[in-house]
């Protein structure tokens, strides 16, 4: 009795089963040609919108050089298993709770946040490029023009990564203090010199510390002079007390003379 209740069981269960898996089958299936379909279908849609090229601007190309997707791609590619996830979860759904639909839950709820943070980093990157554009065009005939361009370009990305770190989550404790001091700092500038209170000092302390650089700049050479006759006068010194002959001054032997002053007379017999 007690075998025949247990083969019911079992019996049962599987029956239960099998519609279950083949509604499974069924969404993955569905599920991944839908996400091939829309993949296909978000790749020439961005190509149509030349995409790739106003990524290009942004920096973000050469960002995905040794990578084998391109700015294009690399979205299809996300919305592809995004689309493949949702239909994870709805399949996994089928069979009741389980831990994989509770992790899938929370991935799929995750997507749109990773999604934003992508925009986010793409809108500053583009904007970052055409603000070094503009600050190189417009301080091109400064020598420090295309550093000042250059670290515009970094400040701008950089508020971008941040901001799309706070959007997905990531070490959040870290980057909101940054970004509020960030923000703060570029908010008292702004409020400085749109007030212009502290315009005319702050550039006369500038016009002074310029002044200064100048006047000291002419007295940088002498100063190298000294030191460099200081170091042959050691050296020489050294020499001298080692009974060397210095480089910079090389000793003679002088010239033996007679009493009278002249050359030593030899008579012939002296000679063999």
């Amino acid at each position: 009795m007690n075998i025949t209740e247990s083969f019911n069981d079992a019996l049962r269960s599987v029956i239960t089963f099998l519609p279950k898996f083949a509604v499974f089958l069924v969404i993955l299936v569905i599920g991944w040609l839908v996400a091939k379909a829309l993949r296909k279908l978000v790749d020439v849609v961005l190509d149509r919108l030349n995409f790739d090229r106003a990524v290009e601007r942004g920096g973000i190309k050469q960002a995905l050089a040794r990578s084998k997707y391109d700015a294009s791609g690399l979205i299809a590619a996300l919305v592809y298993y995004a689309v493949l996830l949702i239909a994870l979860q709805m399949a996994f759904g089928v069979f009741g709770s389980n831990p994989i639909s509770d992790m899938l839950a929370g991935i799929v709820a995750w997507l749109p946040k990773a999604i934003v943070a992508i925009v986010i980093i793409v809108v500053a990157a583009a904007i970052a490029s055409a603000v070094r554009d503009l600050a190189g065009s417009a301080l091109g005939g400064l020598s420090y023009g295309n550093l000042i361009a250059r670290v515009a370009q970094v400040f701008i990305v950089a508020l971008g990564v941040i901001a799309a770190l706070n959007q997905i989550g990531v070490a959040t404790a870290v980057t909101t203090p940054v970004l509020v001091t960030v923000l703060a700092t570029v908010g008292g500038i702004l409020v400085v010199g749109l007030g212009g209170g502290m315009v005319r000092p702050m550039q006369q302390r500038w016009d002074r510390w310029l002044n200064k650089a100048e006047d000291e700049l002419p007295k940088a050479n002498p100063k190298n002079e000294a030191y460099e006759r200081g170091r042959e006068d050691a050296t020489r010194a050294h020499s001298e007390q080692q009974g060397m002959p210095s480089p910079q001054s090389p000793q003679t032997e002088p010239i033996q003379t007679g009493t009278s002053g002249t050359l030593p007379q030899h008579s012939r017999g002296d000679y063999p």
